[in-house]
């Protein structure tokens, strides 16, 4: 780890990332995107790997995940083999912006909590469209403001609790983004966070094994890294979750056809 590690770092370390909406977020963005047996699929951000080990394991697909941590990517590779999906799974390290991909390559695209991150938001979904078959279907599941504008707090809370260069849209905003890059038939769901249902979302998509491996991982990184101690102090003192929450701040399903 750098100097001065953020996010992403601490994530990748124990191993876990954060998916809002949980398996049936992922599931109901799978149904959308018609992924089924024999479709190659790739996963734009695939954090610890585990959306691509599930895809490849339920569905039988061949999976490409990408995601800009090395330490992410090797974390996949890990889940990968676990799995027992490794002959079906690649991962390799590479930016939203700039996929090393050849054009009309995938028959679907998803992303899940990732496209709030990229500076150039409609760059990385002109890129998920270059890589898509015609007729195949690029799917984002992502937070999402429900009412515009939100208050300071809900920035702020946003800012510490999704890392701090996230910036979320409005539905209508994420629309735009897939009607400007050339997408159509699009579909749009937004949800309500509940923050319980958020938590026991981690649980099953990990697993009891999962998240103690995720646990043992979390204490030995705070045991032996200050860093790490200052950032989990920082992020108690300001981590309060914000009570209008569920009025202002959720997410969405927004998927279109290439």
């Amino acid at each position: 780890m750098e100097n001065e590690p953020n996010f992403f770092d601490f994530a990748a370390e124990v191993g876990l990332t954060k998916h809002l909406g949980g398996l049936g977020a992922t599931e109901e963005l799978i149904e959308l995107c018609h992924i089924g047996e024999g479709k190659y699929v790739l996963d734009v951000g695939c954090g610890a790997g585990v959306t691509p080990s599930f895809i490849a394991k339920r569905y039988g697909c061949r999976v490409v995940g990408v995601d800009i941590s090395e330490g992410m990517i090797e974390r996949s590779e890990e889940r990968a083999k676990r799995e027992g999906v490794a002959d079906r799974v690649e991962f390799r390290v590479a930016d939203a912006q700039e996929l090393p991909f050849e054009d009309d390559l995938f028959d679907a695209v998803i992303t899940e909590s990732v496209t709030a991150f990229p500076e150039d938001k409609q760059r990385a979904v002109n890129e998920y469209v270059r890589v898509t078959k015609p007729g195949g279907y690029v799917g984002l599941s992502e937070s999402t403001w429900l009412k515009v504008p939100p208050p300071p707090e809900l920035v702020a809370w946003a800012s510490q609790d999704l890392s701090a260069n996230v910036k979320p849209l409005t539905s209508g905003d994420w629309v735009g983004l897939l009607e400007r890059a050339g997408l159509r038939e699009i579909v749009v769901r937004t949800y309500e966070i509940d923050t319980r249902k958020e938590a026991k979302g981690i649980l099953q998509r990990y697993g009891c094994r999962g998240m103690l491996g995720v646990l043992c991982r979390t204490l030995s990184l705070y045991a032996r890294s200050p860093a790490y101690r200052r950032f989990v102090k920082e992020v108690g003192e300001d981590g309060v979750t914000p009570e209008n929450l569920d009025e202002y701040f959720g997410y969405g399903i927004y998927l279109g056809r290439k």
